[in-house]
């Protein structure tokens, strides 16, 4: 709880980190200042790219007394501004699952080894990056919570799998080892509200620690505030039980 009297500090930059295979890639690193140890988020970028909104997030955090961390999912594909690389990145079919999945453990185990970490670590993702924190969660051991901002092909039919993608997250989930905060509009068509009824009720077939919330009046990226599709209302507080969730299981 902030009060007036408190000192505050973050400390943000580009930082180098290992991601899938090994290799090399950058990313948006935000840490609070002052006495620790912190819990941890790794945020998983959406499909425009690692942009200023996932910046903005990214330090959102940090104010809020976690460690984060946003990998630049599209690295190898370029460089250039987020919009160019994002394009680029859908030409080429997205960038693969196992990839991705191997960049964002990579985040974990780098802020889990920083001195001021308290071991704790959690994924946090919107759209396409809701299904990379999803798959994330499922398949790279050690995340303690994980949030979804309506992941769009968390569940896919057969003609949606391609080579970059070539399983449902949903296949997943049985093997999901943290609890779930899942945030969707009930406007959204992707995921549907019926896309997130079959979610919902896998989790509850594997017994899976869920908080499913759903917005009248919101559909996709109700979030993006520089967007059209934003809404306040329902932003503010899906923001909230982000914060509670994190709080509960982080903290």
């Amino acid at each position: 709880m902030y009060t007036t009297d408190m000192y505050e500090g973050v400390h943000a930059e580009t930082v180098m980190m290992t991601g899938a295979n090994g290799d090399p890639i950058n990313a948006y690193l935000a840490r609070p200042l002052g006495k620790g140890p912190f819990p941890a988020m790794v945020l998983a970028h959406h499909m425009p790219g690692w942009d200023a909104w996932y910046r903005e997030t990214t330090f959102k955090f940090a104010l809020h007394g976690y460690i984060a961390i946003s990998p630049n999912l599209f690295f190898r594909t370029g460089h250039g501004t987020p919009e160019d690389i994002a394009a680029k990145v859908r030409a080429e079919g997205g960038v693969p699952d196992d990839q991705v999945v191997g960049d964002l453990a990579g985040a974990m185990k780098h802020v889990r080894a920083l001195n001021d970490c308290s071991g704790k670590v959690g994924v946090f993702g919107t759209c396409s990056g809701g299904r990379h924190a999803y798959l994330a969660a499922c398949r790279a051991p050690g995340f303690d919570a994980l949030v979804d901002g309506w992941g769009g092909r968390v569940v896919m039919t057969p003609d949606q799998l391609t080579a970059n993608f070539p399983v449902s997250p949903l296949d997943y989930t049985k093997d999901l080892p943290c609890p779930i905060l899942g945030l969707f509009g009930n406007d959204d068509s992707g995921p549907s509200p019926e896309q997130v009824d079959i979610h919902e009720a896998e989790l509850k077939k594997y017994g899976k620690t869920y908080e499913f919330h759903r917005y009248p009046g919101a559909g996709h990226g109700f979030f993006y505030y520089h967007r059209p599709m934003y809404r306040q209302e329902q932003a503010v507080e899906g923001w909230q039980k982000v914060f509670a969730f994190l709080e509960k299981y982080l903290a």
